[in-house]
């Protein structure tokens, strides 16, 4: 019987654009100076924590808080990892975004799957390419412990995913920046989403 891979996922560190309150999506910012030293920190939390492998979205943001988690030790890149595509919503304000265009908000409330912003994934799509990728790593690290580094709303499609959650609850599952959320996979060695 195949074992499980204990995932630590790990949000990138802050940027400007969190600040601001701007959609990143696949926009790609750096770290800035919190951020950096939201990384830093957590290096030294997870100093006696052994990880097989480290993986990290191809993002600036994530690439960078995953290097610094990672100190000597390679990290290995997949874009699969990266945040959710927001189309033609990338660098709005989020104020700006909920008030041109608030029948989408309706319709995703309604639909949330499959509804996207104009240009964008859905977030379907999105939980089909991370999970596709974190199947990848999970069959060559079984019963093995692996970081990943990526985004909020790509994470938050894995947490509910392992807590055998509907998918559409994954918006309220973003982790903050540098925080470590636990999963194991495949789900469905978790029993009951445990």
């Amino acid at each position: 019987m195949m074992s499980r891979t204990e995932l630590w996922l790990v949000r990138h560190g802050q940027t400007d654009w969190n600040v601001e309150g701007r959609y990143q999506g696949q926009a790609d910012m750096p770290l800035n100076d919190i951020g950096n030293k939201q990384a830093c920190d957590l290096a030294e939390r997870l100093k006696g924590v052994h990880f097989s492998a480290i993986y990290s979205s191809d993002l600036k943001r994530a690439f960078t808080t995953a290097k610094i988690l990672a100190g000597e030790k390679e990290v290995r890149v997949d874009p699969r990892l990266r945040e959710i595509h927001q189309g033609e919503w990338e660098g709005q304000l989020f104020s700006v975004i909920r008030q041109r265009y608030a029948n989408f908000f309706e319709i995703r409330r309604e639909n949330p799957l499959e509804s996207r912003p104009p240009g964008g994934e859905s977030l379907k799509e999105v939980s089909e390419r991370v999970s596709s990728c974190v199947n990848e790593i999970a069959s060559r690290h079984p019963g093995e412990r692996v970081l990943i580094v990526s985004h909020g709303l790509a994470i938050a499609t894995l947490v509910a995913t392992s807590r055998g959650l509907p998918l559409w609850e994954a918006f309220e599952l973003i982790p903050n920046n540098a925080e470590p959320e636990i999963i194991f996979w495949p789900p469905e060695l978790n029993g009951r989403g445990k």
